[in-house]
């Protein structure tokens, strides 16, 4: 999964984080395992984007439908007059791909390495064990940052590009790469929703199916079972 801060700034990247710790709890309660792979975080400590990996049953089926715009409605901590602010954030989930599926050629990558900026220990903070890659005839990039290795870094970051681009082939062999992309990501704007969650009404709304849920405290604090099987039956039809 894959999370960016979209409108809003710095509240924003607030609610990346907020939505990331919610997907983390959900994952746990639900025993999978959880495993960070980069983020780009901000002073206040939100995230500009972050990316992590969850491995389990039923995982893609019961998250697959997270991905597009959230928007949330709230009073940020920064606003001094009281009125409530509209930020958005995007979620991209991508399954995991083997590397029989998606044949990535050498040459088309651009490597390099920087030092994590996570607390990973002095190990990693010294030395330049983050991986980025570019994949030069599409312009993707993915990074990895949280294994004390390089090579264990760059592994991972191109399982990441190798979920990209086997997306971007399905959605091509579809016909709808570019409907399927605004889809799922948008451009982060206020009024491509699939969900938001409004604080001050504590309600989340789901707008696919034209569904509310109170108790959002709970909700973003994992507590995601009610609206996941709503919209599971919802893709069953």
């Amino acid at each position: 999964m894959e999370i960016r801060a979209g409108t809003g700034g710095e509240e924003a990247a607030l609610f990346a984080s907020n939505l990331f710790n919610m997907y983390k709890k959900y994952a746990l309660k639900q025993g999978w395992k959880f495993n960070i792979l980069d983020y780009s975080p901000t002073t206040l400590g939100g995230f500009r984007q972050i990316t992590f990996e969850i491995a389990g049953p039923e995982v893609l089926k019961k998250l697959a439908r997270e991905a597009g715009v959230h928007r949330v409605q709230r009073i940020p901590k920064t606003e001094k007059s009281g009125r409530v602010h509209t930020s958005t954030a995007t979620v991209a989930v991508l399954p995991k791909v083997k590397e029989t599926d998606v044949k990535i050629n050498p040459n088309d990558l651009e490597v390099s390495f920087f030092r994590s900026s996570g607390p990973g220990g002095q190990n990693v903070q010294k030395v330049e064990t983050a991986v980025r890659i570019r994949h030069k005839p599409t312009g993707i990039v993915v990074s990895s940052q949280e294994e004390r290795s390089q090579q264990r870094n760059r592994d991972k970051a191109l399982e990441i590009l190798r979920s990209k681009l086997w997306q971007a082939r399905q959605e091509k062999q579809s016909g709808e790469i570019t409907e399927e992309r605004r889809k799922q990501i948008g451009q982060a704007q206020r009024a491509e929703k699939i969900r938001t969650y409004n604080f001050p009404q504590d309600r989340v709304t789901d707008h696919r199916v034209k569904k509310s849920w109170g108790n959002l405290e709970g909700i973003m604090d994992g507590e995601l079972d009610k609206i996941v099987e709503v919209l599971s039956k919802k893709s069953n039809k």
